[in-house]
């Protein structure tokens, strides 16, 4: 059957189904939604004008409203908000249930059609080979970016479903739902909260697409069940509980709390699987195992544990046993059933998603303060300040013990020595596997891996110990031009060399593209993490590790979002390609990760884009040294002026007057703050790149996911090296995506409705900076794709962005608006401040991936 179009499956229903919304028995519903379309008509006349946002509510209420009172307005205002948050769902569902017909799903990017590529290659023993270490890790984050709270993700899924049975008065009454339901928390989740959010997805999704992926995989392999080695090709992994980074409020007690939690879920989830093969399963000497396992499964969750299974390899036993009983002696009937719950068993375990422990290398740098601040030898703390850092290195490892009582140190460093017992405590219950590494952010030196080396062999036991991995995470751009000399160096560490041979030899290394971007721009970062992973791959072969890279992504272009298939697929054979690890952040989690099909749809597209990079390295071309020149030059132009830009007077001063930055922290989405710094205190290097993103994001400036690349493109053309550079753009994948993803953000910039701060006193000038870029970088990427179009490559995220876009112009008119009021002084500041914020939620919603 032909797959029809955009229009018809997306664009089309959106309308009829909008219509309903006028329908539901409530005034102020009707109302707003005969008064929203006109919103949106003098808000696109408006800028096309060149009027400002006060401009066009002023006109709005001057027509709609006549001489009633402000308050009115602004009664209307919020009405129309929460309206364009409901519209703004309904789009979202009817995406979803399009999933399949607008994405091709057996295409480019799918496991069918990557084996399809292999066969036709006689690749198939390489296939097989790899498939025995591969692996695909995603990784679900806590970072606060979704802005839906759970009932409202349940009625998403809810309207899905009706929408794909065109189920008319289901539709009906979920809009009515929609209708009366809040879409924002009262109160901030707790850690714990976060992660019970994310065991929905983990219970509904992960755990019936990540099978189903491996399910046809082994068939199309024709690999019987028993022989598949590789339960770790599909992970999740999982920060919630264990993600200490700028968070007070995850402690040692919540790291236990949301490990039970998830032991509690995947019991379940076997529980329910069990009831239904036990049903299939009716047959002497197999009927009596199943039962076996079911009722100590029960007694694991709910009964006598000391009766239930502590092990999953106790689970798999009794499977076995039952399986080889169902082949002996009853045909193998419905032996595939066995095999597959089997297989799930081994692939979950009993901890279900794997937890991670990560925090800031200043707060280890503090912790070994205090802990040498209380050695009997008191001259200690003061000679080790003077140390360098090789002695210092020597000293720590030098340690014999810690002293028993911790109760000597502060509060905070009593609870990160105990984030080890911990984590130790995780291991015992959920098995190795369940907690299995430590990471260091903001990492800097080979001092601070050795810090957390130490305490996890002073504080864990043997076991515990050697099978943890140390991840070093490097971020800012210096960090990334050090990181391959700070691993030689650790390396060349017997005590560090010895505990990662204990490890099979691997080590994995995390490189922070949010952060990185943040810190030098956009081409600067991508390019510096590109050469950053050569070289630690280079160094790491030197000395026979294995390095496995963890990418930390976010949602935008911006934060290393976008295109992700295409981006691992270019890496070529010069960076190791043994795994592939990626954060997946709030909004990116319920968009791509939120439904069992698109959630298979995008692991697949992971999972071959890794196998690819590997089978079919020839097809990506490793890069010249011309063109690692010309990627240089590029990278160096947008540096600089990114970082003249940063480093403007007006710069920080800006995301605090003038962007919704610092409402980011009211929303109640998430449990950090919004700042590692102190409260009230705006400095760059606190912010943490989601607000910092997200406040561009809002404006729809999206500085972080372009600036530079304009300039760039341009210097290098005047210099005569036009050809060279449309060059690069046709033969590199990895150049083409890294542009691709930065059309995405201009594609979702919108500077008239910021056009009015030109004449700004304070930020006029500023604001023409970004504008002036914006336009040169637009015009610079049009021309390299041959005059096609921003997103020509990606019509369906073109048409997407653009209804998108559409639908939420009267929330960014409101926003404005009401930033503009407040700047210029007005005695309700609470009334204008509270339109900013739950404008915010509509923009962000509507975006998918804007934080």
């Amino acid at each position: 059957m032909k797959k029809l179009n955009y229009k018809d499956e997306v664009a089309t229903r959106f309308t009829v189904y909008n219509s309903l919304f006028l329908d539901l028995p409530f005034d102020h519903i009707y109302r707003t939604g005969t008064l929203l379309p006109l919103l949106q008509q003098m808000s696109a006349k408006g800028y096309e004008e060149g009027k400002e946002p006060v401009d066009i509510i002023n006109q709005f209420k001057e027509e709609i409203l006549g001489e009633k009172e402000e308050k009115q307005l602004h009664q209307l205002l919020f009405q129309l908000i929460q309206y364009v948050e409901r519209q703004v769902l309904l789009f979202d569902s009817i995406e979803d249930a399009a999933f399949e017909k607008i994405f091709n799903v057996e295409g480019k990017g799918s496991v069918k059609e990557l084996i399809g590529r292999v066969r036709h290659a006689n690749k198939m023993e390489q296939l097989k080979e790899k498939l025995k270490t591969f692996s695909v890790r995603i990784v679900l984050t806590a970072h606060p970016t979704q802005f839906y709270p759970g009932n409202v993700l349940a009625i998403n899924t809810d309207l899905e479903d009706a929408i794909r049975k065109d189920d008319l008065a289901n539709i009906n009454s979920l809009m009515l739902q929609l209708g009366k339901t809040p879409f924002i928390n009262k109160e901030k989740p707790s850690p714990y909260d976060e992660a019970v959010s994310l065991c929905w997805y983990l219970e509904n999704v992960f755990y019936k697409s990540i099978p189903a992926i491996l399910y046809d995989l082994v068939e199309e392999l024709d690999e019987p069940w028993e022989d598949w080695v590789n339960p770790d090709l599909l992970t999740v992994g999982f920060w919630p509980g264990g993600d200490r980074d700028g968070n007070p409020f995850v402690t040692h007690d919540i790291t236990v709390k949301v490990a039970d939690r998830l032991r509690e879920t995947i019991l379940k989830c076997y529980f329910r699987d069990l009831r239904a093969i036990r049903r299939r399963l009716t047959f002497k000497g197999v009927e009596g195992k199943i039962h076996e396992a079911e009722q100590k499964v029960y007694n694991a969750l709910y009964g006598d544990r000391s009766k239930g299974f502590k092990q999953p390899e106790e689970l798999i036993k009794v499977l076995k046993e039952a399986l080889q009983n169902l082949k002996n002696d009853h045909n193998g009937i419905f032996s595939e059933l066995l095999e597959k719950f089997i297989l799930k068993v081994r692939v979950f375990g009993f901890h279900f998603s794997i937890m991670d422990i990560r925090q800031d290398s200043r707060k280890h740098d503090a912790l070994w303060e205090d802990i040498l601040a209380h050695e009997a030898d008191k001259s200690i703390v003061a000679h080790y300040e003077k140390m360098q850092e090789q002695d210092k290195i020597n000293h720590l490892l030098n340690l014999k013990d810690l002293p028993q009582d911790i109760s000597i140190y502060d509060d905070f460093h009593q609870e990160m020595l105990k984030s080890f017992d911990a984590l130790e405590e995780v291991k015992k219950r959920n098995g190795n596997r369940a907690c299995h590494r430590y990471i260091i952010s903001n990492c800097q030196s080979v001092l601070h891996i050795i810090e957390v080396f130490k305490l996890a062999n002073l504080k864990l036991s043997k076991e515990a110990f050697e099978t943890l991995d140390i991840v070093p995470l490097f971020e800012t751009i210096d960090d990334l031009a050090h990181a391959a000399d700070i691993m030689q160096q650790l390396y060349e560490i017997p005590a560090y060399r010895e505990h990662v041979k204990k490890r099979e030899n691997k080590q994995t290394i995390m490189v922070g593209f949010s952060d990185g971007t943040k810190d030098g721009g956009y081409l600067r970062a991508n390019w510096s993490i590109f050469q950053a992973k050569e070289a630690l791959t280079e160094i790491s072969r030197k000395y026979g590790i294995k390095v496995i890279f963890f990418d930390g992504r976010g949602g935008p272009p911006a934060r290393g979002g976008g295109n992700m298939h295409d981006f691992y697929a270019s890496l070529g054979s010069k960076i190791e390609d043994e795994e592939v690890q990626v954060t997946i952040q709030g909004q990116t989690i319920s968009s791509n990760y939120g439904k069992v099909g698109s959630c298979r749809y995008n692991m697949e597209q992971l999972l071959s884009a890794g196998l690819e990079n590997h089978l079919f390295a020839d097809d990506n071309r490793i890069l010249n040294e011309k063109e690692r020149e010309l990627l240089n030059q590029l990278a160096e132009t947008a540096y600089q002026l990114y970082k003249d830009f940063k480093n403007h007077d007006k710069f920080t001063s800006y995301l605090g007057d003038v962007t919704p930055l610092k409402y980011f922290g009211d929303t109640n989405i998430g449990s950090r703050p919004t700042s590692r710094g102190k409260k009230g205190e705006l400095k760059f290097e606190d912010l943490r790149a989601i607000p910092f993103v997200g406040a561009w994001a809002q404006m729809k400036q999206n500085i972080p996911g372009f600036y530079g690349v304009g300039t760039a493109i341009n210097s290098l053309k005047k210099e005569g090296k036009e050809k060279e550079i449309k060059g690069l753009y046709a033969d590199s994948l990895f150049f083409r995506t890294l542009l691709g993803n930065s059309m995405q953000s201009i594609a979702k910039s919108f500077y008239p409705a910021t056009a009015y701060l030109k004449k700004d006193k304070d930020y006029g000038d500023f604001w023409q900076l970004m504008k002036k870029e914006f336009d040169l970088s637009k015009k610079e990427l049009d021309e390299i794709s041959g005059e096609k179009g921003i997103l020509h490559e990606a019509p369906v995220s073109q048409a997407s962005i653009a209804i998108r876009e559409k639908i939420v112009l009267p929330l960014i008119t409101i926003q404005q608006y009401a930033i503009q009021k407040l700047r210029a002084g007005v005695e309700d500041e609470e009334t204008f401040k509270k339109l900013i914020l739950r404008s915010m939620f509509g923009i962000v919603n509507a975006a998918r991936n804007a934080a």
